[in-house]
């Protein structure tokens, strides 16, 4: 492992003065940080990832020091997904349960992790109903780890947060991040990584994106965008892939955003199939009590022949008048700059001036090994 990873995953972050940040809530749960050695499990709860790419973000997770554990025996791929339902569920409920592992990566997003909700057993209203045996009644029985992923697992983070409050990672995955490289296009931002799992380093630099390495508990994420309202405000980050969002409502794990800093971002889609999406969200409330809002780039998402609407355009007219701040186009989840890493479930402050930031006010992780 090189020596400059070595010593930032090696120093912990510390918790600053109790005035700097407000008191988390209790009944949060996070997951332990990594650290040099660490366990990561990896899992295919959607479409099945590139063998070429699966080698290359296996390798890049082992040079910064971590031990990969690849799915026994391997997944058949089924049609457009990773495996049969059976096989990808089976394989999702056993590593919530996994006591060695200290993560969890997703190869790709792709399609397919909602239909592994069904058979998690759980309503709104109550107690999970009909339990798989293979999955406990309640978090005494599971082994939190960090879950890291973009895109379809979007709505396994959701599920997470919205069952257990169990802080997420929505960052690079194996086939998809990890396999670009470190600081590289296509790749993934080093120090925002590091910094998300509880690897921050002890004092303030920078890497070759301009990401600005913490000191103590309080970092920074650059988000590289532009300003479609500006302002600053503090709530918790919660959100992820806009069409994966969407699918939330009216299930046991629709997402709750009173309160919260709102990420979404998405690929390939059309800007009129984006105007029905936050249109429907908009007339479901969910932008009725969020406190600000963090765009992605939208690439691959160009103007249909006959229009000149861009998605900013949509993005402007629809939540310009919700007078809260607003970051376009930031280098988060699909994205061709090396993918940010932002931490789901935790305090932050979103300062939308210059091309935006996201300061992280406290940790997704906790000190426990």
């Amino acid at each position: 492992m090189d020596k400059s990873i070595r010593s930032r995953i090696a120093s912990r972050s510390r918790r600053p003065a109790a005035e700097s940040v407000p008191e988390p809530d209790q009944d949060i749960v996070r997951p332990p940080a990594l650290a040099p050695e660490s366990m990561v499990r990896v899992i295919s709860p959607a479409s099945a990832g590139d063998a070429v790419a699966l080698s290359r973000g296996v390798a890049e997770l082992e040079r910064l020091g971590y031990h990969v554990q690849l799915t026994t025996p391997p997944m058949q791929a089924d049609s457009y997904f990773a495996a049969p339902l059976d096989a990808r569920l089976a394989e999702f409920t056993q590593v919530l349960r996994d006591r060695e592992a200290n993560a969890v990566i997703a190869v790709r997003g792709g399609y397919g992790s909602a239909a592994l909700l069904d058979g998690l057993g759980w309503s709104r209203t109550s107690a999970p109903q009909s339990t798989p045996p293979h999955l406990p009644q309640s978090i005494a029985g599971l082994a939190p780890k960090l879950l890291i992923g973009y895109s379809d697992i979007t709505v396994l983070q959701i599920y997470l947060w919205q069952r257990w409050h169990w802080t997420t990672i929505y960052g690079p995955m194996v086939a998809a991040g990890f396999d670009g490289g470190a600081d590289r296009l296509g790749g993934y931002d080093l120090t925002s990584f590091l910094s998300a799992v509880g690897a921050a380093g002890a004092s303030t630099s920078e890497n070759s994106t301009g990401s600005a390495a913490p000191s103590g508990l309080n970092w920074t994420i650059p988000l590289c965008g532009e300003i479609l309202v500006a302002g600053t405000a503090s709530g918790v980050l919660l959100g992820g892939c806009l069409t994966l969002l969407q699918t939330t409502l009216g299930t046991p794990w629709e997402i709750d955003t009173h309160g919260a800093l709102l990420l979404l971002e998405d690929r390939g889609v059309k800007p009129y199939q984006v105007d029905r999406m936050l249109v429907h969200l908009a007339q479901a409330g969910k932008f009725r009590h969020v406190r600000g809002i963090v765009l992605g780039e939208f690439p691959d998402c160009d103007t249909p022949a006959g229009s000149n609407v861009t998605v900013r355009d949509v993005c402007r007219r629809i939540l310009g008048g919700l007078g809260i701040p607003i970051v376009f186009g930031a280098a988060v989840g699909h994205t061709p700059r090396p993918i940010r890493t932002v931490p789901l479930g935790v305090r932050a402050r979103l300062i939308a001036a210059g091309e935006g930031k996201l300061e992280v006010l406290e940790p997704a992780v906790s000190s426990k090994q």
